[in-house]
């Protein structure tokens, strides 16, 4: 009897061991946050979608104070973007270097044709660690002189994300060649 209660304990043991990894979710997988705001989420998210190490980006409204936003009911939220990527195939800094580079971070609530405080340039943080990052990156564009102008881009923390209807979601993939004001910038790198 005792060989047979040993051998039980043992398999409980290992399932114990063996079954939360199993049944682990892309949500509990080793993966970073980051939301940032850069004017109409459409191109954002179409542009972030083919870095590497991004595993997941949905669009959204955050940084106001309406609750359960939606489209037509924003209030003074940012369209914004919140990706989730793998840190051992990319940095926050690059994702923060790729956001300085498709769009213009020197120009206050607007981005193209998009005017307005939904369209403004943010960074939410969502550790001190984002913060210090971003704060340091933007020094130092300041004082490459490589953008148009000083950089205006709000560094908060993150707050609630709420994600943007449906249709808003994957929008360029669903409509090839719909409206964006967000491209790559060759010359706006600080290397």
């Amino acid at each position: 009897m005792r060989k047979q209660t040993s051998l039980t304990f043992t398999i409980v043991a290992a399932l114990l061991l063996i079954l939360p990894a199993m049944g682990q979710s892309k949500e509990t997988k080793m993966t970073e946050k980051a939301i940032l705001a850069g004017g109409c989420f459409w191109g954002m998210e179409e542009l972030f979608r083919a870095q590497p190490g991004v595993t997941n980006i949905e669009v959204g409204y955050t940084g106001g104070d309406v609750k359960n936003a939606t489209y037509q009911n924003h209030g003074n939220h940012a369209e914004a973007i919140k990706i989730l990527f793998d840190p051992t195939k990319t940095t926050y800094r690059s994702l923060l270097e790729f956001f300085f580079q498709v769009h213009d971070p020197s120009t206050p609530n607007r981005q193209g044709n998009d005017i307005g405080a939904s369209y403004r340039s943010a960074i939410f943080y969502v550790n001190e660690d984002q913060k210090k990052t971003a704060q340091t990156l933007i020094k130092e564009i300041d004082a490459s002189k490589k953008w148009p102008g000083p950089v205006v881009t709000q560094v908060v923390p993150a707050s609630d994300f709420w994600s943007a209807e449906e249709y808003h979601q994957n929008y360029l993939q669903k409509n090839p060649g719909g409206y964006t004001c967000h491209y790559v910038r060759p010359k706006w790198r600080l290397k």
